[in-house]
C-alpha cells in the first residue's frame, strides 16, 4: 500500500473533542449520555467544516460498519473482502452474503432519511421502517429504541436493525444522510441486550466511535486538499470528473474510469495520482488493483 506523504500545507485541522469525552469509560448512565452528547455536538462541526468530502466520508464510515455487521452476523469477511466484492463485482453478479451487507450499508448512507429512501431493508418490513422513523425523543435513546424494536420483530436482521438506528439517529439530530456510528462502536454482545442496558451501551457506542468519524473527517479533509491541489496538472481527458469520483468512493477499480477514458488511460491516471502523492493503492496485488484517497 502506498503512504501518502505528508503535506507541506495541511488544512486546517478543527478542535479536538475534549479529552474528558473520549478517554476512559463511563461510570454510569448519565455520564454516558454527557460524553454520548459532547461527542455528537463536536462531530456535527466536523462534518459541516469545509472541504470535507463528505460523500468519502460516509462511504468510508459505511465499509467499517459493514465489517462490523458481518462479524455481528458470524462471518469473517474483512476489509479487503468487502472492497473486492463491491469494486470488482461486475452488475448483476452475486456479491456473497457479505458483500450484500456491505451494499445494504452503501446504499443506505446515499438515500434520503425517509420511508422511501431506506426501503427496502432486508429482512424488515416497509412499515416498520415507517414507524421507526418517525419515533421521537433524545437522539441516542431515540436509536436505541430503534435497535431494539427491530432485532425483537426479526432479530436476525441485524444490518437493518443497525442501519435504521443511524437513521434514527441521523434524523434526530437534522442530518440529511446517515453517518454510521452504532455499528462502529457497539459489540456483538451489546445487541443481545435491551432497555437501560442496551441505551447505556448506544451511549458508549456513540461516545467512541463519534471521535473516529471525527478523526477520519479531518484526514480526509487533508487528503482532499492535498488531491485538489494537483488535479490543474491532470491532462487527461475526464481527469476532473475521475477526481471527483475519488472523493466520493472509499476504492475504484481502474475500470470503473472507463466511462471517461480509456481502460489504459484510466490505468495511467491511476498511478499518476499515486506517484504525486495523492492517492493510495489499496490492495498490494499487480492485477485487480483498487485506488482510494
Amino acid at each position: 500500500m502506498s503512504v501518502l506523504p505528508r503535506p507541506e500545507h495541511p488544512a486546517p485541522s478543527g478542535p479536538a473533542p475534549p479529552g474528558w469525552a473520549v478517554m476512559g469509560r463511563a461510570a454510569d448512565p448519565e455520564e454516558a449520555a454527557f460524553r454520548a452528547g459532547a461527542a455528537l455536538a463536536h462531530l456535527h462541526g466536523v462534518r459541516t467544516q469545509s472541504g470535507l468530502p463528505i460523500a468519502l466520508w460516509r462511504d468510508r464510515l459505511a465499509l467499517d460498519a459493514a465489517v462490523a455487521s458481518v462479524r455481528f452476523s458470524g462471518r469473517s469477511e474483512g476489509f479487503a473482502e468487502l472492497r473486492d466484492a463491491l469494486c470488482l463485482t461486475r452488475p448483476g453478479d452475486p456479491l456473497g452474503p457479505a458483500g450484500e451487507i456491505g451494499r445494504a450499508w452503501r446504499r443506505a448512507v446515499t438515500r434520503p432519511l425517509t420511508a422511501r429512501g431506506l426501503t427496502p431493508l432486508p429482512g424488515v418490513a416497509p412499515e416498520l421502517v415507517s414507524r421507526e422513523l418517525a419515533r421521537l425523543g433524545a437522539p441516542v435513546a431515540r436509536a436505541a429504541l430503534t435497535l431494539e424494536a427491530v432485532l425483537a420483530d426479526a432479530p436476525r436482521a441485524e444490518t437493518a436493525a443497525l442501519i435504521l438506528a443511524d437513521a434514527a439517529l441521523a434524523k434526530a439530530l437534522g442530518w440529511d444522510r446517515i453517518v454510521p456510528l452504532l455499528a462502529n462502536g457497539l459489540t456483538p454482545r451489546d445487541l443481545r441486550c435491551d432497555g437501560d442496558e442496551l441505551r447505556l451501551a448506544c451511549h458508549q457506542a456513540v461516545a467512541r466511535a463519534a471521535p473516529q468519524a471525527a478523526g477520519l473527517a479531518q484526514d480526509l479533509t487533508r487528503r482532499a486538499t492535498r488531491l485538489h491541489a494537483v488535479a490543474p496538472k491532470l491532462r487527461a481527458k475526464g481527469a476532473d470528473a475521475a477526481v471527483e469520483m475519488f472523493l466520493a468512493q472509499d476504492a475504484l477499480a481502474p475500470v470503473a474510469l472507463t466511462h471517461l477514458m480509456s481502460d489504459r488511460a484510466a490505468r495511467r491516471l491511476c498511478d499518476r495520482l499515486v506517484s504525486l502523492g495523492v492517492l493510495c493503492e489499496l490492495t498490494g496485488r499487480d492485477s485487480f488493483r483498487l485506488y482510494g484517497l
